[in-house]
């Protein structure tokens, strides 16, 4: 088992930790020092002294470097990562291999996104007051980063922001959910082995969410990338010092559409594949799919076919294709919505049984009523429901009908209906004959409405995490 010390320049050890289980079975694989005050208080002072300092700053170049052998490094470890990856977050071997891969690429990308991304010319001489004047912009880090992590992709949702904080010359303090922090603690120990100093990325995990709060509405911080849930990340956002900006991401309750001249054949594994991927524990998982009423039961018996042959179990073993939920009162929460939906007169299709004190089957409710937490709430789960439809407008009526607004997605093989619910859903993203969890990491991923604030995606966080600082020169 492995014992992990926080690495906070100049601070004490707290003498406190907590346990990191395998969801899969619940054994522990380490144990974390969690940080105390003094150690929050001494990364926070770290992190703003090294950004006061900006003489001390680290070149572009060698920010590049560091990434250059911080990816070469990953790639050397692959199957390390992948299996603790797996083993802390549940996710089966086989899609904690390509987020391990992904996240590599991501590395690449922020190297790949600071070569092109410069600044731009302003217009000058357009009046008497501009004329013979010169100007122009140059990129700058924002300030002292704190980013607060998810667990459902443990590697990659770090390198999504810690990576671009690296290469925009942030100091990063990163907290990674307490249920998956060997991943984080990985990347940051290859960061360091590739020659970033200590102080520049500190990985802190916290006990007391008061603590927590406290590391986020410090004065010193310029920017909070958080992702996790909306109650949290819109209280974090309330608490940021003036002048802070923030990056929230929250979840969704992703709607999809099917009509009745939809490729049933090849809609319906992605729709599965959207749906049960990591137990359904993703921010855009298919949940909601609006079928019309002459195809609904149709694609729902194809989803249950696909559904029976998903092998749940242990995430580590390369045949598994369904892994545990996070932690056992996870479990039991998806439970009592299915079962809540069933006595509310849905019609469980397959699955609906816990198969262990975290493991899940695959799921499909056929009809669940509009008022049940399934329809309302996002499941988390490896849950499916399907509503059948008579009218396309009142498919989309019905897909709208929530405060999320995340990702979505048609099913059609008419270029106008596709159109048409490309410009009527609510959604920062319309995915066409595809599902809602599509993403490739240098798009931009974007939470509407009470799904979050600002923009994912590498190239558009390396934004956020920076200022434009504009030069006018008068000659002289």
């Amino acid at each position: 088992m492995k014992n992990i010390s926080l690495n906070i320049p100049l601070s004490q050890p707290s003498n406190d930790s907590i346990q990191v289980l395998a969801p899969f079975d619940l054994t522990p694989v380490a144990t974390v020092e969690t940080a105390n005050a003094d150690m929050v208080e001494q990364a926070l002072a770290n992190a703003h002294t090294l950004y006061q300092d900006k003489q001390a700053w680290l070149p572009l170049y060698q920010r590049l470097s560091i990434l250059e052998k911080t990816a070469e490094l990953m790639s050397q470890q692959v199957d390390r990562l992948t299996f603790e990856a797996a083993q802390e977050g549940g996710k089966p071997y086989q899609d904690s291999h390509a987020e391990v891969l992904r996240a590599i690429d991501g590395v690449k990308v922020c190297i790949d996104t600071m070569r092109t991304e410069g600044g731009k010319v302003i217009p000058m001489g357009l009046n008497p007051a501009s004329a013979g004047k010169m100007a122009f912009t140059q990129s700058e880090p924002i300030g002292v980063v704190v980013a607060v992590s998810a667990f459902n992709h443990p590697l990659n949702l770090i390198v999504h922001q810690v990576a671009p904080a690296i290469a925009t010359g942030c100091p990063v303090i990163i907290k990674p959910a307490r249920n998956t922090p060997l991943s984080c603690f990985n990347f940051v120990d290859i960061l360091y082995q590739a020659g970033l100093p200590v102080e520049w990325c500190q990985a802190l995990v916290i006990q007391d969410a008061n603590l927590s709060t406290k590391l986020v509405a410090d004065e010193r911080v310029s920017f909070l990338s958080f992702i996790g849930s909306a109650n949290v990340g819109w209280m974090l956002r309330s608490k940021l010092a003036p002048g802070a900006r923030c990056a929230l991401e929250h979840g969704g309750v992703a709607p999809v559409i099917v009509t009745e001249d939809a490729n049933l054949a090849d809609a319906a594994p992605k729709l599965a594949k959207g749906g049960f991927y990591h137990a359904g524990q993703v921010c855009v998982s298919v949940q909601r799919i609006y079928a019309h009423h002459s195809i609904a039961k149709d694609l729902a018996n194809r989803l249950v076919a696909i559904a029976k042959t998903q092998v749940v179990g242990d995430p580590t073993l390369p045949e598994t294709d369904i892994g545990p939920l996070i932690t056992p009162k996870e479990c039991k929460r998806v439970d009592d919505w299915v079962q809540e939906a069933i006595q509310q007169g849905a019609e469980c299709l397959v699955g609906g049984n816990p198969i262990s004190e975290t493991c899940y089957p695959c799921t499909v409710l056929f009809n669940p009523s509009e008022a049940s937490l399934v329809s309302q709430k996002e499941v988390f789960g490896p849950v499916i429901c399907i509503y059948s439809y008579t009218d396309a407008e009142e498919a989309i009526q019905r897909a709208n009908q929530l405060s999320v607004s995340f990702q979505a997605a048609i099913f059609s093989q008419d270029l106008n209906t596709c159109l048409n619910a490309y410009h009527q859903l609510n959604a920062s993203a319309v995915m066409i004959n595809d599902h809602t969890a599509f993403r490739v990491d240098w798009m931009p991923f974007a939470g509407l409405k009470t799904s979050g604030h600002g923009v994912g995606g590498i190239p558009y966080t390396i934004e956020e995490m920076q200022i434009q600082k504009m030069m006018v020169i008068n000659p002289a």
